[in-house]
């Protein structure tokens, strides 16, 4: 696979790598935020499982509304149009992730800001070491298919 032919990704493969996103990063959380807060495993599994599936959700909207706003046919996605876009995603998942962690928790708006901003700072690094390694399975595996079935056909 060159980096002028990428392989096209499925709805079912993008549907795998949010889950295993989402799934994995639970099985992180869960348990640190639990022992961080003195709170129990499953009620802080149940809150990342809320904000994952908020979050999946915010994502369609937002990115539907700035699409709708901003086309790309009509604005060019420069470095400064994909951080305004990154920075409006962000803050507008804060006030929706700070609203369902004070009342999931019962916790003040301060606290459940605080707990946000560690959620932040968790999957900056998160995301990129995981699409990074998703990528590297992932090639590594289209590699096998293609190395078989050019056996299989040879």
């Amino acid at each position: 696979m060159h980096a002028t032919e990428p392989e096209k990704r499925s709805l079912a493969e993008r549907l795998f790598h949010a889950i295993c996103f989402e799934g994995i990063a639970t099985l992180i959380l869960a348990p640190a935020t639990a022992w961080l807060m003195g709170r129990q495993v499953m009620e802080m599994g149940g809150l990342t499982i809320l904000l994952a599936t908020a979050a999946m959700i915010w994502n369609v909207i937002y990115n539907a509304l700035f699409d709708r706003l901003w086309p790309a046919h009509c604005v060019t996605r420069t470095a400064k149009v994909r951080a305004l876009h990154a920075v409006g995603f962000e803050g507008g998942f804060i006030t929706i992730g700070v609203t369902l962690a004070a009342f999931y928790l019962g916790i003040s708006f301060a606290a459940a800001f605080v707990l946000e901003i560690g959620f932040i700072l968790f999957f900056l690094p998160y995301t990129m070491l995981y699409n990074w390694a998703y990528d590297m399975l992932r090639a590594r595996l289209v590699g096998q298919r293609k190395a078989a079935k050019k056996n299989v056909t040879a």
